[in-house]
């Protein structure tokens, strides 16, 4: 067995208070035990964090080819950067929630998601694609556990059977897959000019949460001579979609580093007739963009890492908006008003003024230093 302690969160956001792992990896794995002997070929495993599942697999079957789908491409990373660091020689290959991943597969390890929506996707596309005698244990943490993850998997499982909690992990069984009705995602929705086309774990679904409206409604104030426009943290695309749609001549660039956003922005893209003018990429952060190649960025942060409120993963993304951004470029950024994010941004990028506020969102314009 790998040694759990030595797992790093790395590239992700690091922090005391933010594990790599946790007793559901380890619980998952010791009730998949028989299993992966008896299909050691056909094993997939879903929602691994920073790599424990899959390393894990890796130790308890030498040589066992894995297909693993992580929603945060940091989540590919770290599982790679920790084979790397434990000497583990990589027997898996990433893909995308697909085909691909799932088919003839026999052992499905999934993390449970924490929206049912996410769970509905994965569920429906294992009862699609994978073979008609594969075994799903679905784990997770009691406390973010509900009956109605049970519900979901039975729409999908003929059987669904939950384990005893061990350290206050617990383990969901699903077999004999009922994959008759159609999987039913992506979603679309359409508000006014933008058709917002969501998969199951795309923040907000296909609707266009409170804080990006707030930010829709100033938009118009942004630099009129805009050209070069980063959407960084790109979400469904929604931002990325209207402001290609209110300036014809920008060039929009829409980046996350969630699997399902990015295939989520593309679509809307498509549907909403901006495709030709909005690239979408998958990237952590924009680091694979040039520095000093925006003129503006818009960017509605996460404020949870996890399960967990923290305001790390934002103060990555002012710092990413600041080495994108030309001197002088503006980020147009929206953000929980109890969060108080102005000192950091005017310390982290530039000089900056408050454009709306509310009791829950604030919208703010920061010039980057020249």
């Amino acid at each position: 067995m790998i040694d759990f302690e030595q797992l790093r969160r790395w590239p992700d956001i690091e922090a005391p208070e933010l594990v790599a792992h946790d007793a559901t990896d380890r619980l998952l794995l010791d009730t998949a035990d028989e299993a992966l002997t008896a299909h050691p070929e056909a094993v997939t495993v879903i929602g691994d964090r920073y790599g424990a599942l899959t390393l894990g697999v890796a130790a308890l079957s030498p040589g066992t080819p894995v297909r693993v789908h992580q929603d945060a491409l940091s989540g590919e990373r770290a599982l790679d950067a920790n084979a790397g660091r434990l000497g583990v020689t990589a027997t898996w290959t990433h893909h995308g929630l697909d085909e691909a991943l799932l088919e003839g597969a026999r052992t499905v390890l999934v993390q449970l998601p924490r929206g049912l929506d996410a769970l509905d996707e994965i569920a429906g596309s294992i009862a699609r694609y994978a073979h008609p005698d594969v075994r799903v244990l679905a784990g997770g943490r009691v406390k973010h556990m509900t009956l109605a993850m049970n519900d979901v998997l039975a729409r999908h499982f003929g059987e669904v059977t939950a384990g005893l909690s061990r350290q206050k992990s617990r383990v969901l069984t699903a077999t004999t897959p009922t994959p008759g009705g159609a999987l039913g995602w992506p979603r679309t929705s359409r508000h006014g000019d933008v058709v917002v086309v969501a998969h199951g774990a795309a923040f907000a679904g296909t609707s266009i949460d409170v804080g990006t409206r707030s930010l829709l409604a100033v938009l118009d104030r942004a630099a009129p001579e805009t050209r070069d426009v980063v959407d960084l943290g790109c979400g469904t695309g929604v931002l990325a979609a209207s402001f290609a749609l209110a300036r014809p001549d920008a060039r929009v660039i829409a980046t996350d580093q969630s699997w399902a956003a990015v295939e989520s922005a593309r679509a809307t893209m498509t549907a909403t007739g901006v495709a030709d003018r909005v690239v979408v990429s998958r990237d952590d952060a924009g680091s694979s963009l040039p520095e000093a190649s925006a003129d503006v960025v818009l960017l509605n942060p996460p404020f949870h890492v996890g399960a967990t409120v923290h305001t790390a993963i934002a103060h990555k993304l002012f710092e990413a908006a600041a080495r994108l951004l030309r001197p002088g470029g503006e980020l147009w950024c929206v953000w929980n008003s109890p969060l108080g994010h102005r000192p950091v941004l005017e310390r982290v990028v530039g000089p900056t003024t408050q454009v709306a506020r509310d009791r829950r969102f604030t919208v703010t314009r920061s010039v980057r230093r020249g």
